[in-house]
């Protein structure tokens, strides 16, 4: 393994910048010199001068789709791990829409046994769209039996679809609180896709359009704000920890902020696609920007801006979700499947 010293940079760290040098000998081993010490550094075979440059410990994406098992032409953890480590990515907690979901202590099983031949920290979502995943979701946080106890440090918590998207894992309604009620009971993080079905599917039904544009009329900006206001109302019924995944709109942000006011354990995220691409941007980009929450008006761009200014937003996350280019390139354009390849 190469031995590589850093030196010269700025680490970035919660206390704030630190002058110090890093001794990098494998993966997992690192080495801080304190500069001012004049510590003798050991002998690398390489030296990076990062003078100038700010040093940033590994970072945490918390929403990934890596498509396997069940989409392998699509992506495997092997490849998107690559992708992941060359952007500086160590951990990643990913999504449990795959084939089969992870909705089952088996299904999340096969996922760590998979992930253990590639060289990055992967943790899973468990997926629940009907009462026997639930179940299962429970034995696994409650269980003392060593194997499932193993699997649970390697799940984020679990993944609820309010609505349909990519794997069709929308969570049967009326099984939704029990959910949240089980979550708070085993303190169990609980992440939500908010979108809301009926005004999805009443949105959908009035369209006429055949453009691409038309995938953010059929998703609309209340549809999400309905969805996170019922999160909310559900997270403080039960004091369940809610974590709101790829938030899009101004709505959804004051929502999120008026909870956090009212000490509600309540979390978001957004996305950098949400973040840098409007509805103007589908003339040039087409169906390579069609996903789920889709993208929004400049208004909403300029509130989750804010958004990460104020506190309101927790983190930014990539909602990595790919497909080939010629999935995404069907005809007709709204038939393309959902989805950004960060």
């Amino acid at each position: 393994m190469t031995k590589t010293l850093v030196k010269n940079g700025s680490f970035v760290s919660e206390a704030g910048l630190l002058n110090i040098d890093l001794f990098l000998d494998g993966p997992s081993s690192v080495t801080v010199i304190h500069r001012e010490t004049e510590e003798e550094s050991p002998v690398p075979d390489t030296i990076i001068d990062a003078t100038g440059l700010l040093i940033f410990p590994g970072f945490i994406d918390c929403h990934v789709h890596f498509r396997e098992p069940g989409f392998p032409h699509k992506a495997t953890m092997k490849s998107e791990a690559a992708s992941a480590l060359a952007g500086g990515v160590t951990t990643v907690c990913e999504m449990p829409n795959t084939n089969p979901p992870t909705v089952t202590v088996a299904a999340l099983a096969d996922k760590v046994r998979r992930a253990a031949n590639v060289d990055l920290d992967i943790r899973f979502f468990f997926g629940v769209t009907e009462e026997i995943h639930l179940q299962e979701l429970v034995r696994l946080w409650t269980s003392d039996a060593e194997e499932l106890q193993r699997l649970k440090a390697r799940c984020s918590g679990v993944k609820v679809y309010l609505d349909h998207s990519t794997g069709n894992q929308k969570v049967e309604s009326s099984l939704v609180p029990d959910i949240f009620k089980a979550c708070a009971e085993h303190g169990i993080p609980l992440v939500a896709h908010c979108e809301d079905p009926d005004m999805n599917a009443a949105a959908k039904e009035a369209n006429t359009r055949t453009d691409i544009a038309a995938h953010s009329d059929m998703r609309p900006a209340e549809s999400e704000a309905k969805a996170i206001a019922y999160a909310i109302g559900l997270a403080k019924q039960f004091g369940t920890p809610l974590h709101v995944a790829h938030l899009s709109t101004k709505q959804g942000a004051e929502l999120v902020a008026k909870a956090k006011q009212d000490d509600v354990t309540v979390t978001c995220e957004v996305a950098p696609h949400h973040l840098f691409l409007s509805t103007d941007d589908y003339p040039e980009l087409g169906t390579l920007m069609k996903m789920n929450p889709p993208i929004r008006t400049k208004d909403h761009v300029e509130a989750l801006w804010q958004g990460i200014a104020d506190g309101t937003i927790d983190c930014i996350a990539t909602d990595h979700a790919p497909h080939t280019l010629e999935e995404k390139r069907t005809d007709p354009p709204l038939n393309a499947p959902s989805g950004v390849q960060a």
